[in-house]
Order: structure tokens, then sequence, then C-alpha cells
């Protein structure tokens, strides 16, 4: 990420700056054609509408410079062969970074952030964790749960329901959090699933449906 962005710039973009982006986009017609036929059964969904507008907040607030790094250092899957079946995955490096899965008619999402971003010291260690932060980052308490990763340091956020996911985005401790995630992981070097990425729903997360 280092190419496109020095340390001060992307400091700058985790504060909130708005970063020029490139103004076209590199585009694999192979890709997009590829996976097509599971845009258009997503599209089909219930929560489609939901989907769309929840990947639109993401895709402007939550990835540096999205069309410079487009497939290469992030992507998205439209639903990936997993076990959870998700519905959209978003990922960097070998790192999933955000999924949002079906709840019935409805939708959950899985973050996976920095515990120290969480802590009441900024430190990794689990007994640290502020609760009454994270419950603040949510629409309601009830909708947020979470766990511990294997790997230390690592927090697993569960959101369920669009209102809640949509305040996770835009609360700006979260926001930020989110930010860090992502940019640590966009800077461990290429992304490990460009042949998996949806240029159709990468549409919607940049503007361009």
């Amino acid at each position: 990420m280092r190419q496109f962005l020095d340390d001060e710039q992307q400091r700058r973009w985790l504060d909130g700056v708005t970063l020029e982006d490139a103004p076209e986009r590199k585009e694999s017609l192979e890709l997009r054609f590829k996976y097509s036929n599971r845009f258009q059964k997503l599209l089909r969904r219930p929560q489609a509408d939901e989907i769309c507008d929840l990947l639109h907040i993401y895709g402007e607030h939550c990835i540096p410079i999205p069309r410079k790094t487009e497939r290469y250092y992030w992507s998205v899957s439209c639903l990936p062969s997993t076990n959870d079946k998700p519905l959209i995955r978003v990922n960097a490096s070998w790192m999933e970074l955000f999924t949002l899965l079906s709840d019935g008619d409805g939708l959950r999402s899985r973050f996976i952030l920095h515990l120290s971003d969480f802590t009441t010291d900024g430190s990794p260690e689990p007994d640290h964790l502020d609760q009454v932060l994270l419950e603040e980052c949510v629409g309601r308490p009830e909708d947020l749960s979470y766990a511990f990763w294997r790997t230390p340091g690592i927090l697993i956020i569960k959101v369920s329901g669009a209102p809640s996911i949509r305040a996770f985005l835009s609360h700006p401790h979260s926001l930020r959090a989110i930010r860090n995630f992502n940019l640590t992981h966009m800077n461990r070097g290429r992304n490990a699933y460009q042949a998996s990425h949806s240029y159709s729903v990468a549409d919607y997360m940049l503007g361009e449906e």
C-alpha cells in the first residue's frame, strides 16, 4: 500500500481525510462474467436492497483509495462457497475483513478487528475489553455479540440487523477501528483472493451501479 499512500497519508485517512483516488478502475471482463450469475442470484434475495446499501457505505468509508487498490489489495466475493454460507465477504491479503450473512429475511454481519481498538487501555488483552464502548457502536446492545479469535489480539464482532450494522459502520470509534484493521492487512501485500473478486458487487461498493 505504501506505493500508493505514505505513512502520513494513511494516518490522515484513519482520521477521516478523503484521499484522491484513481479516476477509473482496471477491470477483468473474464471475472465480471464469471460471477455475474451469482450476482443476479444475490439480487433476487429479500435482503438485496439492504446489502447494496451497506456495501456502498463500506466501500465509501472503510477502504482507502478503493478504485486504485481494487482486486489486488482488497476484493469482494459474492455467495462464496464456504461452510457459513455468506452472502458477501470482503478480504485483504489472507484475511477476512467484513462478511454479510443471511438471518432469515434479514442480515447479520461479522467484522474482524484489532482487539486493542476496543480495550480500556489500548492493550490486546481480552479481559480489558470495553464492552460499554462496544455497545455504544450499535443501534441496540442485543444486536451485538463478540468472540476472541484463536490468533491473539484479534476480535470478532457480530452485529445483527441492518440498522445496527449501519450504526457500526458510522460510529466514529468503530469506523476508525475498521479502517485501522483494513489498512493493516492491505499493507501486508497482494490480496490472496483476487480470483474470486466480483466486479458487479464492487460496482455498488464504488457507487458505479
